[in-house]
């Protein structure tokens, strides 16, 4: 729980320092559970970041813009659009030793309040005016809390005080000596017994003044020595109360691990850092670049893997249907059996038994006792035809579903390399075309357009393509490759399609060898530390008939194993 009461104190004081007064330009529904609000102030942006999340809610300010990562606008976004969207930041404040951030507006209806409540489990976003909620990201009925609710149309209550909780700030020595005479379980960590009693120490604060009195932060009350204790208190307490900030983040093997606004001298790594909000950065990331659109990624995903499914349980049936003919040869076998022994047959006879082969088991065929013997046979006859015609076709089914599989295991890997709306939308669009996209039409997203192929230009003026999804491909290969061009792809899965423009020149191992490390980066093996990348001219790639875009066949190949990288696309940026 890092961002606890003197952490969001520090907050504050940045924001007053660099929101404040500024004009909020835009705002955006970033994801399921987070605003983005783009703010100029000091003649600079700057993208203030609200999240409700329920693990992990935070209050970033990023110099990066954020990007929309919702389809749909939220209610809350659309509320956000109408009431702060163009507004004047005109305070930030907080309620004392509370984890609530208040974000003040003069906005286009009048002044409204943007109260985050970072806490984990009950963390929210409401927008305030008057003292009434307007509206909230997450409702908390009476059911929940009858205290407190989270409705629109009810006034805006702050939690219960804190009854029973002591102000660090004010603290003295027999007060801290009655809250641990006061405990009557000898098994109680002192930091258990600091942040139960004493407002705004997080675990996190408490450990650390445990472990300046006495070197040990699980050390148990009962040992405590209260002048040490009370000591170490005030050494950390005291300059946050003088809003004394002092920023710095804990970096281990596994990175950032925490964050905090005084020396921590606890853990093992603290070091110093400028801000607050770098250290908040460093240790959350920033939801900016293609992360910003894992939540519309999200249904996107659920329809490949449902189509992938289906397709994967067609094509197993068709390949099992290949391979077994048991069933068709009983059909034909049991036809032959009955006009063989039709003139032995009774009438109402509903089954006859009989052996085909004298070393196999002896057959159970059923009979229709309504029809006579020969038109059973001639029934069994006919349903072994209808099998063996169905047989014919189905090679050429099972081609089709591999392609029709293979063009949804590319559309996965197009997705996953997915950085902006138009690019996520065609593989929506691709879905909805193949029949794969359940519910509601997947409308094209107004604006979103068509996405490009990407061109990089080398150092030494040679010009590559980078097909970075289905339809991509199909531009780089057909529409901007040439007979003598090289093209490249990762071998055996979905990936981009690499074209390598021939202008005369030679190409020389070292550019292949780069362009082949970028069909590695953009296709399913990324992850890997070598890919094998097959190298051919355009003139020996083909379509594949009836196939989706995309989707090719080729020959005349030679391989690359490259490390996958993407130092061209970094380079030509």
């Amino acid at each position: 729980m890092y961002l606890d009461a003197f952490t969001l104190s520090a907050l504050v004081d940045e924001f007053l320092d660099t929101l404040v007064g500024g004009r909020i330009q835009d705002v955006l529904d970033v994801d399921q559970t987070g605003l983005g609000m783009e703010v100029y102030a000091e003649r600079r942006r700057r993208y203030l970041y609200l999240s409700a999340d329920m693990q992990v809610p935070r209050i970033l300010l990023l110099d990066e813009k954020l990007r929309r990562g919702l389809i749909k606008p939220t209610q809350m976004g659309l509320l956000f659009r109408r009431y702060v969207e163009g507004g004047v930041v005109a305070h930030v404040s907080q309620p004392a030793w509370e984890r609530i951030v208040q974000i003040d507006v003069q906005g286009p209806e009048g002044e409204v309040t943007i109260v985050v409540e970072p806490m984990e489990r009950r963390s929210n976003i409401l927008l305030v005016q008057k003292g009434m909620i307007i509206d909230c990201l997450r409702r908390v009925g009476p059911e929940d809390n009858r205290y407190r609710l989270s409705l629109p149309a009810h006034e805006y209550k702050l939690p219960p005080p804190q009854t029973g909780k002591l102000d660090p700030t004010r603290l003295i020595l027999p007060e801290l000596e009655a809250v641990l005479e006061q405990n009557d379980d000898p098994k109680r960590k002192t930091q258990q017994v600091l942040s139960s009693r004493i407002l705004g120490l997080s675990p996190l604060l408490a450990k650390e003044i445990v472990f300046r009195a006495s070197g040990d932060a699980n050390q148990k009350s009962a040992e405590a020595d209260p002048d040490k204790l009370f000591a170490a208190l005030k050494d950390v307490i005291e300059p946050m109360a003088k809003r004394q900030w002092q920023p710095g983040v804990i970096e281990g093997e596994a990175g950032i691990e925490a964050y905090s606004v005084y020396p921590i001298r606890s853990l093992k790594g603290w070091q110093p850092i400028e801000t607050l909000t770098d250290a908040m950065l460093a240790y959350y990331g920033a939801p900016v670049g293609e992360e910003a659109y894992n939540a519309a990624k999200v249904p996107v995903r659920e329809a490949l893997a449902e189509a992938t499914a289906k397709l994967s349980a067609k094509l197993a049936s068709l390949e099992r249907s290949m391979t077994d003919e048991s069933e068709r040869e009983r059909l034909r076998q049991s036809g032959e059996l009955i006009l063989a022994y039709q003139y032995g047959l009774t009438p109402g006879q509903t089954e006859l038994k009989a052996q085909y082969d004298f070393d196999q088991p002896e057959l159970v065929i059923p009979l229709d006792p309504s029809i006579t013997p020969l038109e059973n046979a001639q029934a069994y006859f006919e349903r072994y035809d209808r099998a063996k015609r169905a047989l014919d076709d189905v090679p050429r089914l099972i081609t089709e579903t591999r392609h029709e599989l293979e063009f949804i295991q590319q559309l996965g890997s197009d997705l996953e390399f997915a950085s902006n709306w138009p690019e996520i939308d065609e593989v929506r669009q691709s879905l909805q075309a193949s029949g794969y996209w359940r519910g509601a039409p997947a409308k094209r997203i107004a604006g979103s357009g068509q996405s490009a192929p990407t061109r990089i230009v080398t150092p030494d003026g040679f010009v590559i393509w980078l097909g970075r999804n289905s339809r991509q491909n199909d531009v780089v290969t057909f529409g901007k490759g040439g007979g003598q061009d090289l093209w490249l792809h990762a071998r055996g899965v979905p990936g981009a399609h690499v074209v390598i423009k021939f202008d005369g020149r030679r190409i020389d191992e070292p550019l292949i060898t780069q362009a082949a490390a970028l069909a590695a980066y953009f296709s399913a093996q990324r992850g890997e530390a070598k890919v094998i990348v097959d190298v051919t001219r355009v003139m020996y790639v083909k379509k594949i008939k009836g196939a989706a875009p995309g989707m090719v066949t080729y020959r005349n190949e030679e391989t690359r194993t490259v490390a996958p990288s993407n130092e061209l696309v970094a380079e030509s940026s």
